[in-house]
């Protein structure tokens, strides 16, 4: 009676065991089925070769605003807006009629006084020839000599006169000071022109363009490793850099920083920066803009995407996968240059580890079961 009776409980036992285990396995692949498909990605060491970029804005080698010397009224504009000239070219003629008068004037005051120097001439050979006869007393002499010397002088300042007058009637004509691209024309035919008025155009010489940006101090200070290296020779060591076009495009052109300058600004905390880019076929236009993009290579880094990253309170964060398909959340240290898209890591993750690259923030949450889609990082 007992046996049967351990018997039935024994069997009672084991059917209740295998009901358990078979409930929870169910719940298992239950709860495997309820985890969401998350995308992920495995990090590897590698290199990284991202850029920092500055706000820029260009100008042409020499902008030269072109202003007349003389004043007077626009008879005929030569030029167009836009049009490429070359040293020498005529761009505007100025009314000529008083200043052709003034030569005229100037050349007849010369005349004068070169014949009023031949009277004293002869006035003053005679006085000296009769003096040496004793005619005549030294004192009328010398007068003839000192009228003379008047006359000449008369004669210089004459001169002085005609070579001012041509120079004005010359700068009538108002050329281009060197090669280059006419800006825009504001005064046209009859508009009265003068030194002291708004230039008549720019002539921008852009055989070559600089690129003008800032940098802050602390990136002055990085450059220089603290001051342990002077900055000439980082601005030699510094690799080419290039130019990001307002339209998204990048130059085709590499160019070169030159120069920093020695003073930083008290108002914006920054020093100016000019980078020299060739531009053969004038493709940039003086006034345009764009980013200076400088390379910052770095080796045997991890490089992870920025939307795989979190912030809380002036720290990042991403999710790491671990062997249970559980998201752990794990601080980082990442560089400060990135390139807008993309974070190299300086610490927190190791080769091989998996990180959550979907719905960081938003959907996906510290200790979340999920199901990992692995995704190669672009």
């Amino acid at each position: 009676m007992n046996v049967k009776v351990f018997k039935v409980a024994g069997l009672f036992l084991a059917s209740a065991t295998m009901l358990a285990i078979t409930s929870c396995g169910g719940q298992q692949q239950q709860q495997q089925a309820a985890a969401p498909q998350i995308a992920t990605m495995k990090v590897a060491y590698g290199s990284s070769n991202l850029d920092r970029s500055y706000p820029a804005t260009i100008k042409g080698r020499t902008d030269i605003a072109i202003r007349p010397q003389v004043t007077g009224f626009i008879t005929k504009v030569h030029v167009d807006e836009g049009q490429k000239v070359s040293k020498g070219q005529v761009l505007f003629t100025l009314d000529q009629v008083q200043y052709n008068a003034a030569v005229e004037s100037a050349a007849a005051a010369v005349k004068v006084a070169e014949a009023a120097v031949s009277t004293a001439q002869l006035t003053a050979d005679n006085k000296k020839m009769l003096y040496g006869k004793n005619i005549i007393s030294e004192y009328e002499w010398q007068m003839a000599e000192n009228a003379l010397a008047q006359a000449k002088a008369q004669l210089a300042q004459a001169q002085a006169g005609l070579t001012n007058a041509k120079k004005n009637f010359a700068y009538t004509v108002v050329t281009s000071p060197s090669n280059g691209v006419v800006g825009s024309i504001p005064n046209r035919e009859g508009s009265l022109a003068s030194p002291s008025a708004a230039a008549l155009t720019t002539v921008s010489d852009n055989a070559e363009v600089y690129a003008y940006f800032s940098l802050n101090e602390k990136d002055i200070l990085a450059l220089t490793d603290n001051g342990a290296v002077s900055l000439e020779k980082r601005i030699k060591e510094m690799p080419q850099v290039r130019l990001q076009l307002a339209d998204g495009t990048i130059y085709p052109e590499a160019g070169k920083v030159t120069t920093i300058s020695g003073v930083i600004d008290n108002a914006t905390g920054a020093a100016n920066v000019r980078a020299l880019f060739p531009n053969v076929n004038g493709m940039l236009r003086s006034g345009s803009t764009g980013k200076v993009l400088i390379p910052n290579v770095a080796d045997s880094v991890i490089i992870i995407p920025q939307k795989a990253t979190f912030e809380i309170q002036d720290r990042r964060y991403v999710y790491v996968v671990n062997d249970s398909n559980k998201t752990v959340s794990t601080h980082v240290k990442v560089m400060e240059v990135n390139d807008g898209k993309n974070f190299v890591v300086q610490s927190g993750l190791n080769d091989g580890d998996r990180i959550v690259i979907e719905g960081v923030g938003t959907s996906v949450k510290n200790g979340m079961v999920i199901t990992p889609k692995e995704t190669t990082a672009q």
